[in-house]
């Protein structure tokens, strides 16, 4: 017997059939194939020879054919949207003439079309196939970022970042719903913190090469700042034809895995989703507008994705007021971000291991507390700095676990689809607010910003406490009430597969 079979031991107690149906049911609604063939019968529910060593190395497979592209979207993306900041100190403000919260505003107006984008790009990706959605939409900000290295005014920078916004919507809520149709829950955490830790080095490369690409002013009668928009943007459409070629979709059609592996990825994913509904229904979008836990989750998200944006935008400016020249502050941003990268997996990999994801983020936030604190309070410029290594370390780390967390807290994937829009889309309303954080006439100390993220992330934290009490109390309350999840037969599992994460069996990950 394989050492996993006993995740679920209605698999031994009850026909083949029954659940190889249900497995065809689903494939023939979620638009991927049904398993078929020798392995479309009682042998189906073996695990085919996968025991923990054999099942380690798939996941392993999964892992280096999806991150490494999937990591790379994502620094892309991060790198278009936050690059103005690089771009401000290579004389973008001077060269179109920006005065007052001119910067901010051009700052602030990406995020609304962001967030309008991100719900609608979701249902698409679920309704049609993430090979062509998602290379698609990064064509579409590859092309805005390098026009927008050729506006000439004001109101031109306004418009190439709104088309910015909606261009980019769809990725970071597509790719974090893709993953979860990839891997168990408590496996996404991880992959979650390296797709993500694309966004510190974004930080940490975008400061490298905006500084060797400002010595590119004057080339073909373009300042600095213009060919950073330029070649970034060029770089992104050369790894959109890339993502077209190698994307894959879904494990069920995934040209890498064999049959035997397609078929064990799916038999470990029926398991771990507790043969909730998969089939796209209105009813689940409607499921997800009405659940309080994600309204909470969003509010928790805005508490930290407020501080994000203004970090990843303002972080230049922030260390240029140390006393360091504008070349020299592009490059000492980019310490702080590879402290965070660090902080980033090591905190995925544990709250895996632990099957933990409150308590990470507590502690998160607590860290990215102490660093604006350190910001506001001190006059020492190297205690300034240091708190800048807290506050990056503390905001970046938290953004993986608050996505895995709420995503492994919905049930049914067009629920948690819908979910994970909402609360990305939410919490990236906080970068309007970030926008106006930092005002220039509050330089160099910049007292009301700082102080205003420490209020932002005490709101975080406080409801990541209630949702951790919460959670811890409403799966005891389960346990006491009902019998446990893996003695439920599949037959009973099936009466309630359309109640999502209000499933008897269903538990929570605190």
């Amino acid at each position: 017997m394989m050492a996993h079979r006993g995740i679920d031991a209605s698999f031994e107690s009850k026909p083949a059939a029954t659940h190889i149906e249900r497995l065809d049911t689903d494939s023939e609604i979620s638009g991927t194939p049904p398993i078929k063939g020798e392995y479309a019968s009682a042998g189906t529910l073996e695990s085919a020879g996968f025991d923990a060593a054999a099942t380690k190395r798939l996941v392993r497979k999964i892992d280096w054919v999806l991150l490494p592209l999937l990591s790379l979207l994502y620094l892309l993306s991060f790198l278009d949207r936050t690059n103005i900041g690089n771009a401000r100190l290579a004389g973008l403000e001077t060269d179109l003439h920006m005065k007052g919260l001119a910067y901010n505003a051009a700052l602030a107006i990406f995020f609304p079309f962001y967030v309008a984008a991100e719900i609608p790009s979701n249902l698409m990706m679920k309704r049609f196939r993430p090979s062509i959605w998602i290379p698609s939409i990064m064509v579409a900000w590859g092309v805005t970022c390098t026009l927008m290295g050729l506006v000439h005014n004001f109101g031109g920078l306004l418009g190439a970042r709104a088309a910015l916004g909606i261009a980019e919507g769809g990725l970071f809520p597509g790719v974090t719903f893709y993953i979860t149709m990839w891997y168990r829950r408590h496996e996404c955490g991880l992959r979650l913190a390296i797709f993500f830790s694309a966004a510190t080095a974004a930080g940490a490369f975008g400061g490298l090469l905006a500084r060797g690409i400002t010595e590119m002013k004057g080339i073909g009668g373009r300042p600095g700042w213009s060919w950073i928009f330029i070649l970034e943007g060029l770089l992104t459409l050369i790894v959109a034809g890339v993502a077209f070629l190698f994307m894959h979709d879904y494990p069920a059609t995934a040209k890498f895995l064999t049959p035997e592996e397609k078929h064990e990825v799916q038999r470990r994913l029926e398991l771990d989703r507790s043969s909730l509904a998969d089939e796209f229904s209105i009813k689940y979008f409607w499921d997800a507008l009405k659940d309080w836990k994600i309204w909470v989750h969003m509010f928790i998200t805005i508490g930290i994705y407020t501080p994000l944006y203004s970090i990843s935008l303002f972080l230049p400016t922030i260390v240029k007021t140390l006393g360091y020249t504008n070349n020299t502050a592009q490059l000492m941003t980019v310490p702080p971000y590879i402290v965070a990268c660090f902080f980033c997996i090591t905190g995925g990999v544990l709250s895996d291991r632990t099957q933990q994801r409150g308590l990470f983020m507590i502690g998160f936030c607590l860290m990215a507390i102490i660093g604006f604190i350190m910001l506001l309070a001190s006059s020492n410029f190297i205690v300034k700095y240091i708190g800048c290594f807290f506050a990056v370390a503390g905001v970046y780390s938290n953004v993986p676990q608050g996505v895995a967390w709420n995503g492994n807290n919905i049930g049914g994937s067009v629920k948690r689809g819908v979910g994970i829009a909402m609360h990305v889309g939410f919490g990236n309303l906080g970068g309007v607010i970030s926008g106006f954080i930092y005002l220039s006439k509050y330089s160099p100390l910049y007292k009301p910003g700082h102080a205003s993220l420490i209020g932002f992330l005490t709101m975080s934290c406080t409801l990541c406490c209630f949702m951790t009490f919460y959670l811890r109390r409403e799966n005891a309350r389960r346990d006491a009430e009902f019998k446990r999840p893996e003695e439920y037969s599949t037959e009973e599992k099936a009466l309630e597969r359309g109640k999502g994460d209000n499933a008897s069996f269903f538990r929570y990950t605190v």
